[in-house]
């Protein structure tokens, strides 16, 4: 509770904060979600919190050293329960994940603290991002947060925003938010919502 006040005081510094503060609007107990980048966990803990007991998640990622840190993250918080972890890209999620999702995460980029050389492809996370629409339940979002100060990171941004821009708007509803008073290579988020 007390990061939600935190976040509606204003403290929705940068993308993951913003994505985060969209989640608790959109997903709640015994629901199901993905993070399809878990990295270090974080994102997956927040929707395992949302989820409760009841409900469902799955953390998509190719590195073991990221599902490790997931699965500490989420016995340290005593969630592990509610996680499938899967070692495994994401453009291949509609392989493990039942339509009727709350809410699907993206953190592109590369692993925070992990080596920048392996990153998010454009190719692979539009085919997750597909895939990822197509599962969502009515009122469903899916959040991707925007690196492009890495290379690679601006062609991944340019390749995420065409395909959100092409949704059908009868079908969905997008956006994308920047921080105007930032570096024009900081995090962005863009954020689509199924009608």
């Amino acid at each position: 509770m007390a990061a939600e006040v935190r976040e509606a005081r204003g403290e929705l510094r940068g993308a993951v904060p913003l994505s985060h503060f969209l989640l608790r609007g959109h997903v709640g107990a015994g629901e199901l979600a993905v993070d399809a980048t878990c990295g270090n966990g974080g994102d997956t803990a927040l929707l395992a919190e949302l989820v409760g007991e009841g409900g469902r998640v799955w953390a998509f990622d190719l590195q073991p050293v990221a599902i490790e840190a997931t699965r500490a993250l989420l016995e340290e918080k005593g969630l592990s329960r509610r996680v499938e972890l899967v070692q495994a890209g994401h453009e291949g999620l509609a392989g493990f994940v039942p339509e009727g999702l709350s809410a699907v995460v993206f953190n592109l980029g590369y692993l925070p603290g992990g080596d920048p050389a392996l990153v998010t492809s454009p190719e692979s996370t539009v085919a997750a991002l597909g895939q990822a629409a197509a599962l969502l339940k009515p009122g469903g979002i899916v959040t991707a947060a925007l690196y492009t100060g890495h290379p690679g990171g601006p062609e991944e941004a340019a390749a995420v925003e065409e395909w959100a821009a092409a949704l059908d708007p009868r079908r969905f509803n997008v956006w994308t938010s920047r921080q105007l008073n930032r570096s024009n290579v900081a995090p962005y988020l863009v954020w689509v919502e199924k009608v």
